[in-house]
């Protein structure tokens, strides 16, 4: 996370607390600070965030952990921190949550893990094919794969562990992909290269073989939080601890992998061959 996304979170969370004040002045006098170091702090083009002893005395004074005033953590009362918790997803793409973890790890790398296809590598034949016959409007379908790259920022980094066998799956045209028609498994093959090559390297895909290989589906978002994908509900995860060691198993997958992302597009293309027949 770049540091003028963490002073904007900084400065909205000591917004918050001030309300709680009723002042600046007192908020200021409160922290052991003047008024004129704090309207500094505040100032909207503002990047500087103040020193380590001022966000403790904040952090004492309104019982809420440093961790949330950088945004680290969602959770301010440092006496109920809760490591984990569950978000409904009553369906399929749940795009507002989604985004808005997206948009708070900002300048943070992704880490991702997809249940099925990656998400920012699905055409809008497939979403539709997956969504169902309920979802019969075009636009409506366009709209939500406009919004699975999750405004997705120039220059972010993002990588992806992928099974072969999701592939594989799909260019066989057996289970979950039974019944797509072959065309639109070729295009779907196609847009994925094109779509790889195009964002390649600020997006890595790395293949690993998912019958020696096992993984649920999850995404870490920097240091802010990890997701598992639990179909329809999400089991977060935002204690560092729980991070990093699934940082590490996504590090495994990665050093297990068969195909790098450098060699992923030539890899697509080859294995897409049967589909021309």
């Amino acid at each position: 996370m770049s540091k003028r996304v963490i002073s904007r979170i900084f400065q909205q969370r000591v917004l918050s607390l001030i309300a709680k004040s009723k002042s600046r002045s007192l908020f200021a006098a409160e922290i052991g600070i003047d008024r004129s170091a704090l309207s500094q702090l505040l100032a909207e083009d503002a990047v500087r965030l103040p020193r380590a002893d001022t966000l403790v005395r904040i952090a004492e004074r309104y019982n809420v952990s440093v961790d949330w005033l950088l945004g680290v953590t969602d959770t301010a009362n440092t006496s109920a921190t809760r490591t984990t918790e569950v978000a409904d997803n009553p369906d399929y793409y749940n795009i507002p949550l989604l985004t808005r973890w997206h948009t708070e790890a900002e300048g943070m790398k992704i880490r991702y893990v997809p249940y099925r296809l990656p998400d920012i590598l699905r055409m809008s034949e497939v979403v539709a094919w997956e969504l169902g016959p309920e979802y019969d409007d075009p636009a409506e379908i366009e709209a939500i794969v406009s919004n699975l790259n999750y405004n997705r920022p120039p220059g972010t980094d993002m990588e992806i562990c992928l099974s072969i066998q999701t592939i594989t799956s799909l260019i066989d045209g057996v289970f979950p992909w039974d019944g797509l028609p072959v065309s639109v498994r070729r295009a779907q093959m196609e847009y994925m290269v094109e779509r790889v090559e195009t964002l390649y390297p600020s997006l890595r895909i790395f293949l690993f073989d998912g019958r020696a290989h096992h993984t649920v589906p999850y995404t870490i978002f920097g240091t802010q939080r990890a997701a598992i994908y639990a179909g329809s509900q999400y089991i977060i995860f935002n204690d560092q601890a729980t991070i990093q060691q699934m940082q590490r198993h996504f590090d495994q997958l990665i050093r297990q992998s068969e195909t790098q992302p450098h060699d992923v597009s030539r890899w697509l293309k080859q294995a897409s061959k049967s589909l021309e027949k």
